[in-house]
C-alpha cells in the first residue's frame, strides 16, 4: 500500500537561510565520535554559533537501536556492536558502503511539522535513487524507501534506505542511510527495522546491478537536497571542532 506520505508536500526552502554546510568524511567514523559530534552541533545550532550541517560518512560494521526497538529486532545482534542512538525507529545496520547522511537542519526557520520534514527526507531519498533509474517508493506499513523485486517472489520488496530522526528545541539530529554497496549479509540474523515478512528484504544499488561509486551517489544526494532544502557549501574539517568560532547562524 503506498505511503500517505507520499501526499504530504516537503517542506518549503526558505529564503534568505545560508546555505546548509556540507562535509564529508573520507575515512570511517566511529558511531560514538559521529554522535557526540551531532550533539555538540546541535548545541552550537539551537545557540546560534553555527548553522546547519549535513555530514556524509560511512561507520565500520555495528548495530544502533532506536527508540521503538524489540527484544525480538535484537536476536542476532552480538555479531557486531550495539549501540543505542537516541533517534526514533528501530533496530538498523550500519557499516562499509553505505553512505550516512546526518541532518542537522533548523526546523524553526523551515517550519517545525516532523511529518513532513520525514516526508521531505524520504522525497530526497526517491529522486536520488531516480538519477540510477531506480525507483523508490514510500510504503503505508513500513519505514524507509523500498523497491518491488518483481523476480524474487510475489510481492517481493527490498528496503534500500532507512530513516532515523531526533529532534531537539526543533533542531534535527540523525537522518539518513542509502545502501550503495554494503555487505547485505550483514544484515542476517537481526530483524532490521522491524522487518520480518519472508517477501521483505534489504537491497542496495549494487545488488540491482547499479555500480555507482560512493563520489557519483555523495553528487546524486547534494544535488537532490538542494532541489528541496535549498543551496549548501562544501566544508572541510571536523563537523564540531572549534564551535564557538564558527560565525553566528544567519536567519
Amino acid at each position: 500500500m503506498i505511503n500517505a506520505r507520499a501526499e504530504v508536500l516537503p517542506l518549503p526552502a526558505p529564503a534568505g537561510l545560508a546555505p546548509v554546510e556540507w562535509r564529508t568524511s573520507a575515512a570511517s567514523v566511529p558511531y560514538s565520535e559521529a554522535l557526540a559530534g551531532m550533539e555538540a552541533r546541535v548545541e552550537a545550532i539551537i545557540a546560534g554559533r553555527a548553522g546547519e550541517l549535513v555530514w556524509l560518512l560511512e561507520h565500520p560494521p555495528l548495530y544502533t537501536t532506536g527508540t521503538g526497538t524489540r527484544t525480538e529486532d535484537l536476536s542476532g545482534s552480538g555479531r557486531f556492536p550495539l549501540h543505542q542512538s537516541g533517534r526514533g525507529g528501530r533496530l538498523t545496520y550500519h557499516g562499509p558502503g553505505q553512505r550516512v547522511a546526518y541532518a542537522m537542519l533548523d526546523l524553526r526557520e523551515r517550519g517545525p511539522d516532523i511529518r513532513r520534514y520525514v516526508a521531505t527526507l524520504e522525497e530526497w531519498i526517491i529522486r536520488t535513487l531516480a538519477r540510477f533509474d531506480i525507483a523508490g517508493e514510500r510504503r503505508e506499513d513500513r519505514v524507509g524507501v523500498w523497491v518491488k523485486r518483481p523476480g524474487k517472489s510475489a510481492g517481493a520488496e527490498d528496503k534500500i534506505a532507512a530513516i532515523g530522526i531526533r529532534v531537539k528545541k526543533w533542531v534535527s539530529l540523525h537522518g539518513i542511510s542509502l545502501n550503495v554497496a554494503p555487505d547485505l549479509s550483514h544484515y542476517e540474523g537481526i530483524l532490521p527495522c522491524g522487518v520480518s515478512e519472508p517477501a521483505w528484504g534489504v537491497t542496495s544499488l549494487h545488488d540491482l546491478g547499479m555500480n555507482a561509486t560512493m563520489a557519483e551517489v555523495d553528487a546524486a544526494l547534494r544535488r537532490e537536497f538542494e532541489g528541496l532544502f535549498g543551496p549548501s557549501a562544501i566544508v572541510e574539517g571536523n563537523p564540531h571542532a572549534h564551535l564557538d568560532e564558527l560565525p553566528a547562524h544567519r536567519g
